[in-house]
């Protein structure tokens, strides 16, 4: 999962920042993924990430970062954070990623059939739409053209 969003092994397992210079606040985040700061507390309560504290400062990693911008991919292409959290807890395992990767393959796969079935569903509809739109404009310009 992490190398097919443009995530490398070494960021992804960039582990926790032992200084500022490779830690990032709630702040930080949230402006560079355009995401609220309760979303990321969400996450954060979801276990999806694991910011350390300073005090009341959340700091997090850039092993929280890569793990929060694979969160977003799965999100976009239609994952439940469920399913994101097991391919994230699998990856976490170090098994050589090859559990992983079959997991996270068979997900992308199902993935791929929902998403070309909605395909299919939409492009029924917008024909559906097309149609009914032509219908709808004949009988508006016979009433028009009546009127007049």
């Amino acid at each position: 999962m992490a190398h097919l969003a443009g995530i490398t092994r070494d960021e992804a397992e960039g582990g926790t920042a032992d200084s500022k210079a490779g830690a990032f606040t709630i702040g930080d985040l949230a402006r560079e993924f355009d995401v609220t700061l309760r979303t990321l507390r969400f996450y954060e309560d979801k276990g999806l990430l694991s910011p350390r504290r300073e005090g009341l400062n959340r700091l997090y990693s850039r092993r929280d970062r890569s793990r929060l911008k694979l969160i977003l991919m799965g999100k976009k292409v239609g994952f439940s954070l469920a399913e994101i959290k097991e391919m994230l807890d699998l990856y976490d395992l170090k098994d050589g990623q090859a559990l992983q990767m079959r997991v996270a393959l068979k997900k992308f796969q199902e993935q791929i059939g929902v998403l070309e079935r909605q395909r299919q569903d939409i492009e029924q509809a917008l024909e559906e739409l097309h149609r009914t739109v032509d219908v709808v404009s004949g009988m508006l310009r016979q009433k028009e053209a009546g009127a007049a």
